[in-house]
């Protein structure tokens, strides 16, 4: 076969191949697109700008919570806390808002928001620490860690709370409080701050994972553990730290949502920890670890959103709602399975030839030699 030949053969495979991967890997984009054409076409208040940007909205609150959990993925775990660090986080904030009282000075503090921001995102981190010390130091199953945290924040925002909500966190001027409304109703150019907030996390999460060492860090402990850390990686670190900054982005999340809302739920996030782990496997990540990107997690929370919103919008029922969601994650985790599943095994190394054993000589043999060496 001459050279050219094989030339050939070579481009008309990766030809043959070529179209079919791309289809798997814009599947996300191609999956938006669809959404989008169908429920425009079915109603014509679907794809408008108004629609859109209130869309985008509910978008923010998922992406976040989807790009932490991405971080916690990469690295090869799960955090399942992450709804309720969600509601707890808004909890923190409406009871700031409402006042701390300091009965031993007969005083009430009212923090400012940057102050109320600062201390709800400073409990989403201890939250996410508190897990990553569970399964890095204490080698506890993420599963296990993650899902007791959730119980554990859960209960705490309903004790702090007595299972009711907070409402009326639009605070008083004159205590210099207000402001947390901002963060949900405020736009900037005609853009939602919410929606401003998760293209700012993106970016700096992006540049995290493509242009620094600690995200080089992440991909090689996700991908295989063992030999990252046999390779210098500080494995624990990282992974205290992907936690870490899962819980940040979960508060920020329920810290958008409170605004939204202006009350803070000790039930708000309930199951949302599903949803950001659907954001990232119809993103294209691998739950296995060490494949992902903030773009692909991104691209799977609009299709969420856009096609939760796009159901409520043209009247279909609640229930059959979550057959359509239930059976988009289904569909993304089998892509997920053709694209990640299907790689072959390296060849098993050649056994290395077994020494030929001489067999020692029995006496009569050996005087024959020297019988024919005399």
């Amino acid at each position: 076969m001459t050279t050219t030949t094989t030339t050939r053969i070579i481009l008309e495979n990766k030809k043959k191949f070529s179209l079919a991967k791309l289809l798997l890997e814009g599947r996300a984009f191609l999956a938006l697109i669809l959404i989008i054409v169908v429920f425009s076409l079915l109603s014509p208040n679907y794809f408008t700008v108004e629609n859109i940007l209130i869309m985008a909205s509910h978008v923010a609150i998922y992406a976040l919570l989807g790009m932490g959990m991405l971080m916690v993925i990469l690295n090869g775990g799960i955090d399942l806390s992450v709804g309720s660090t969600l509601g707890f986080s808004a909890i923190i904030g409406g009871f700031l808002l409402q006042g701390v009282p300091i009965n031993f000075l007969g005083v009430t503090l009212f923090p400012s928001v940057p102050v109320v921001v600062l201390l709800s995102c400073g409990v989403g981190a201890l939250v996410g620490f508190v897990n990553g010390i569970l399964v890095s130091r204490f080698k506890v199953a993420p599963f296990v860690a993650t899902l007791g945290m959730l119980y554990v924040v859960r209960g705490l925002a309903l004790l702090m709370t007595n299972g009711l909500t907070i409402n009326d966190l639009a605070g008083d001027p004159e205590l210099g409080n207000t402001g947390i409304e901002w963060l949900g109703f405020n736009r900037i150019l005609g853009i939602p701050v919410g929606v401003i907030i998760m293209g700012v996390v993106a970016i700096i999460l992006g540049f995290v994972l493509g242009r620094t060492k600690f995200g080089r860090w992440m991909y090689a402990a996700g991908g295989n553990e063992r030999a990252a850390e046999l390779s210098g990686v500080p494995v624990r670190r990282v992974k205290v730290w992907v936690y870490v900054i899962s819980g940040i982005c979960a508060s920020i999340a329920g810290l958008i949502l409170a605004s939204t809302l202006t009350s803070a739920s000790p039930t708000a996030g309930n199951t949302y920890e599903l949803t950001a782990i659907a954001a990232v496997v119809i993103g294209g990540a691998a739950l296995t670890g060490g494949r992902g990107n903030v773009r692909g997690t991104l691209l799977g929370a609009f299709v969420i959103c856009f096609l939760s919103d796009g159901l409520v919008i043209v009247g279909v029922s609640a229930y059959w709602q979550m057959v359509f969601m239930g059976a988009v994650i289904v569909v993304a985790v089998l892509l997920n399975t053709l694209q990640y599943g299907r790689r072959r095994k390296p060849a098993a190394p050649a056994a290395p030839a077994a020494p030929t054993a001489v067999a020692p000589q029995t006496s009569d043999q050996s005087l024959l030699t020297r019988s024919s060496k005399d």
